[in-house]
């Protein structure tokens, strides 16, 4: 299944691999990092809970602002 999350904090290419790297260390989680949208799409293999999620921005002093799914011809 795949998900959209926007994240509030990021400002450069740095913060974007904070991100990369603090929501791909989440089991079950492949995290794609995208600065100028300010989201990460991610692939996830199994249930993920939000606060997992939410706390490992947080790690990295970013902000989870919402989580939807990926919908389309290729979510």
């Amino acid at each position: 299944m795949k998900k959209i999350i926007e994240i509030k904090g990021m400002s450069c290419s740095h913060c974007e691999a904070r991100a990369n790297k603090a929501l791909n260390a989440i089991e079950g989680v492949e995290a794609k990092v995208n600065l100028k949208k300010n989201n990460a799409v991610l692939t996830l293999d199994r249930e993920v809970d939000e606060k997992v999620i939410a706390d490992a921005l947080e790690e990295v002093a970013l902000e989870l602002v919402s989580i939807s799914d990926k919908k389309g011809l290729f979510g």
